[in-house]
């Protein structure tokens, strides 16, 4: 008969307790067992109430030859009855789905975006002050040409203006012309009645 020491589920939903037994392979895992060797709740907050063992019985059915499972296995090695098993290496339950991985280079390609602008930005020669007043001769032709300028950029901007409104008032007229129709046939509708 291969024996071995597991853990079999008792409680109620969402609030697991565990018997620690010794139980044939081949019965189901909460089926019969034959001898309750400790408890494990891992509710509790506090290690060394959360496992509780019978030690004088899990030596007798070790030397029996009954295997604990991986968990069972882990309470023994921390207790001191067993040697601690290495951990098993599982990267592809650990690892990171696709989705994940996707968002994870999106955001480093976001970040990497950033600096970039930023570098740019510092970069980029700052506007420049203004500079010293210059000599009075300077100063005057200047102010000349900034009158002339000044008429010039202001024509266009009107005409803008003035064919803004003639651009809105198209569509209104449209609208009006064909809400027209459709009362047209309303009126015709009334009169054969």
């Amino acid at each position: 008969m291969a024996l071995s020491i597991r853990l079999s589920r008792q409680g109620r939903k969402n609030r697991p307790f565990y018997r620690i037994v010794v139980a044939d392979k081949r019965m189901p895992r909460d089926g019969r067992y034959i001898e309750r060797l400790g408890t494990y709740n891992p509710l509790l907050p506090d290690d060394q109430e959360r496992v509780k063992l019978v030690e004088d019985r899990i030596k007798y059915w070790l030397s029996q030859g009954a295997k604990p499972s991986e968990r069972v296995a882990i309470f023994l090695g921390k207790a001191g009855l067993a040697e601690v098993p290495t951990q098993p290496n599982r990267p592809n339950k650990s690892k990171p789905s696709e989705k994940t991985l996707l968002r994870v280079e999106d955001k480093k390609e976001k970040v990497a975006k950033a600096k970039e602008a930023a570098e740019e930005a510092a970069k980029a020669p700052a506007p420049e002050a203004p500079a010293e007043e210059a000599p009075a001769e300077d100063a005057a032709p200047a102010e000349a040409e900034a009158p002339a300028e000044t008429p010039a950029e202001e024509a266009p901007k009107e005409e803008a203006k003035e064919e803004a409104p003639a651009a809105e008032e198209k569509p209104a007229e449209e609208a009006k012309a064909e809400d027209a129709p459709a009362e047209e046939p309303k009126e015709e509708e009334k009169k054969e009645d």
